[in-house]
């Protein structure tokens, strides 16, 4: 099973597939997650306070790095096979359309620009919150003010009333749209649960729950950088 699953195709897009799938579920849940930041500061701040430098939220954070890992590597390595036994075909699809065609044979450069996002998401709030706690620092001045490390909220607020970060973050997202919109249902075609029937359902599928998480993470995005300028409360 393990040759098969590094030394072959198929098996290769197998690992890559239910990796990514394991990530679209972190990605929803982070996204669920971050919606409770609209609705009230202490219910976020307490799941940030959960998801700590505690044991499980470590442990989860280990395997979520691994998880990205994988799937990242397994694409470069499927890409460049693809490349060298296809030409400039990169992906096989199933359809003609126009918009599946564009992301499929740009996946590698969408994935790039995704990883390039993440950094930057990782950079403004894991380096100042879970990864401040391991070391054992309860507050960090972030933008001239002392902050706790706990307190999310605030690293949102913080974060996002930059129309920089707001802009670097759509970027990001819109590239995330394409990238989960073909990846989705090109996992259920690898895994061999697409036919001429399931097809049409299952893209159609991947689209609303791709649009859902990327329009959740907007949303935190832009109605944050909207209170910094005091338009609503």
């Amino acid at each position: 099973m393990g040759t098969f699953l590094t030394n072959t195709s198929i098996g290769r897009k197998v690992v890559m597939s239910v990796s990514g799938a394991f990530l679209v579920l972190f990605i929803t849940f982070h996204m669920a997650m971050n919606l409770a930041a609209l609705v009230s500061a202490d219910a976020y701040n307490m799941i940030c306070e959960f998801l700590g430098a505690n044991w499980y939220a470590l442990v989860a954070t280990v395997i979520l790095a691994l998880g990205v890992l994988v799937h990242f590597a397994y694409a470069f390595i499927l890409t460049f096979q693809n490349r060298k036994a296809r030409g400039n075909v990169r992906y096989a699809v199933t359809s003609g359309h126009k918009g599946v065609d564009w992301a499929s044979q740009n996946m590698l450069v969408l994935g790039i620009i995704v990883i390039g996002g993440l950094a930057v998401h990782l950079i403004h709030f894991w380096s100042k919150m879970q990864l401040q706690e391991l070391m054992g620092n309860h507050e960090i001045l972030v933008a001239g003010q002392e902050v706790a490390v706990t307190n999310g909220y605030k690293m949102i607020e913080i974060t996002f009333s930059s129309i920089w970060n707001v802009l670097i973050y759509v970027v990001w997202l819109a590239a995330l749209w394409f990238h989960l919109s073909h990846g989705i249902w090109s996992m259920f075609q690898s895994l061999g649960w697409a036919n001429q029937t399931w097809y049409p359902r299952l893209k159609c599928l991947a689209t609303a729950w791709t649009t859902l998480i990327v329009l959740g993470f907007m949303a935190v995005a832009v109605v944050f950088y909207i209170r910094s300028l005091g338009v609503c409360c």
